[in-house]
């Protein structure tokens, strides 16, 4: 099922970054029940059974949230909200005129944030 989910996502970012971000690493990975795209290093967009969940300013995500289709990110029911990040329910098929900018702005947004640091054991 996660293979469906990758599959999708590398299509969606193909043709919504055709070109614009040669310069940029992007790579599309499995993520728990689905997808995740890495920019340079930084997760940025996860696509899973809950949905299209894009990282992005708080400037950005405020502006979002007040519209009724756009919800805050929670991979399970009662799960913690994930601050940093906006869900599209209905995912890459969402329709939503202005989504391919969000994608652009999640990538970008993520160059800007500080490598994550892995963890020693």
């Amino acid at each position: 099922m996660a293979k469906a989910y990758l599959d999708k996502l590398s299509a969606y970012i193909e043709r919504v970054t055709s070109g614009g971000f040669d310069d940029v690493m992007l790579d599309c990975r499995h993520f728990f029940s689905g997808a995740a795209l890495y920019a340079n290093g930084n997760i940025c967009i996860t696509l899973t059974p809950v949905g299209l969940a894009l990282k992005l300013s708080e400037e950005t995500r405020d502006k979002l949230l007040k519209n009724r289709s756009v919800v805050a990110l929670r991979y399970f029911p009662k799960g913690p909200i994930k601050k940093d990040y906006v869900l599209f329910p209905k995912g890459v098929d969402d329709g939503r005129k202005g989504l391919h900018q969000y994608v652009q702005e999640s990538i970008v947004y993520a160059l800007t944030l500080p490598k994550p640091q892995r963890k020693r054991r």
